[in-house]
């Protein structure tokens, strides 16, 4: 088992033509499921012709996307592009989503550069069709160190809705009991507390969750390599809030394949893209790590283990720009 860390792997284009090779997908090409459930193709979110034959004619209820906001994607940070872009792939996902659908958005806020790209992203989307819903922050573990202002440990959700779609509130409950008493109310003349009349022995998440741990070495769900991984419980509540069995789940930035493996383990039907041949071979890696081993991720190994301690010029690669001591590859 490898236990050093694999470079970013959307910021290293030379380690990231050196995995090429070892891809089943080249631009264009779409993996489908032998077992009919999911779909993975090697696309651009924004190109309306490349998603609409990757759909058919099928439309999906729920949207979970992951877009590349911390510009690395696009070597330069121009916030024109980004939302420009944006517009192209919201409007496909807009077009791919049934009449009453849900659509969820990571985002970023850099409170280093007028915490965009997240003021101009919502401003873009109060025309495209879609409904605010909720602003939900997750309060991640970690966050980025500072002596001089206020250490940055959340991570933006934007939840937008297409019609009226179904919500299942039970998804929204978290595993944290419940252990404050008090806000009492009186109801046909009996003053009773919150913990009597809740349905439910535990706290629910709100749009502010603190019960999801920030995804990292030691979990099994961690994909090396992989920086934007999203944590696999945030996916599951948003998929078994705002989805049911059979249905369909669209990713337009599969990155690790989170959707995927979240879909998979709850019985829906996940169509994911990415426009980078590497993240969609990681995702059908991921899936089928899951259905042969029952593994969520790799730990401290990652996808291209076998490949890379058999291929002397990756080896070389990682030994000379990173100082990876040799004898770690046994």
């Amino acid at each position: 088992m490898q236990n050093f860390p694999l470079p970013r792997i959307d910021s290293d284009s030379e380690f990231k033509e050196l995995l090429y090779p070892y891809c089943r997908f080249k631009p264009g090409e779409i993996w489908k499921d032998k077992n009919g459930f999911h779909k993975i193709g090697c696309i651009d979110a924004a190109d309306s012709q490349a998603v609409d034959k990757f759909m058919g004619n099928e439309k999906a209820v729920l949207a979970v996307h992951d877009p590349p906001y911390n510009f690395v994607a696009f070597e330069k940070r121009n916030i024109d592009y980004f939302i420009e872009w944006s517009r192209q792939w919201i409007k496909n996902t807009f077009d791919s989503l049934k009449d009453n659908s849900s659509c969820y958005i990571w985002l970023g806020a850099d409170q280093k550069n007028h915490l965009q790209p997240f003021p101009d992203f919502i401003i873009m989307m109060k025309n495209s069709g879609f409904a605010l819903r909720s602003f939900i922050t997750m309060r991640n573990q970690r966050g980025y160190g500072t002596q001089k202002n206020w250490m940055s440990v959340r991570q933006e959700l934007l939840y937008y809705i297409k019609g009226d779609p179904n919500f299942n509130v039970n998804a929204e409950y978290t595993d944290i009991p419940k252990i404050l008493r008090g806000y009492y109310k009186e109801i046909k003349g009996i003053k009773t507390e919150n913990l009597e009349r809740s349905k439910s022995e535990f706290i629910r998440a709100g749009n502010v969750w603190v019960d999801i741990q920030q995804v990292f070495y030691r979990m099994e769900e961690n994909v090396n390599g992989c920086y934007a991984q999203k944590p696999l419980k945030a996916i599951d509540r948003i998929i078994n809030a705002s989805s049911k069995e059979d249905e369909i789940v669209i990713d337009f930035f599969s990155h690790s394949g989170t959707s995927i493996i979240s879909s998979e383990r709850f019985n829906r039907r996940c169509y994911s893209i990415d426009i980078e041949p590497v993240f969609c071979e990681i995702t059908l890696r991921r899936l089928e790590n899951f259905r042969n081993y029952g593994k969520t991720g790799w730990q401290n190994s990652n996808p291209f283990e076998i490949e890379i301690k058999k291929d002397r010029k990756i080896r070389n690669f990682l030994m000379k720009k990173y100082n990876i001591n040799p004898n770690e590859f046994d």
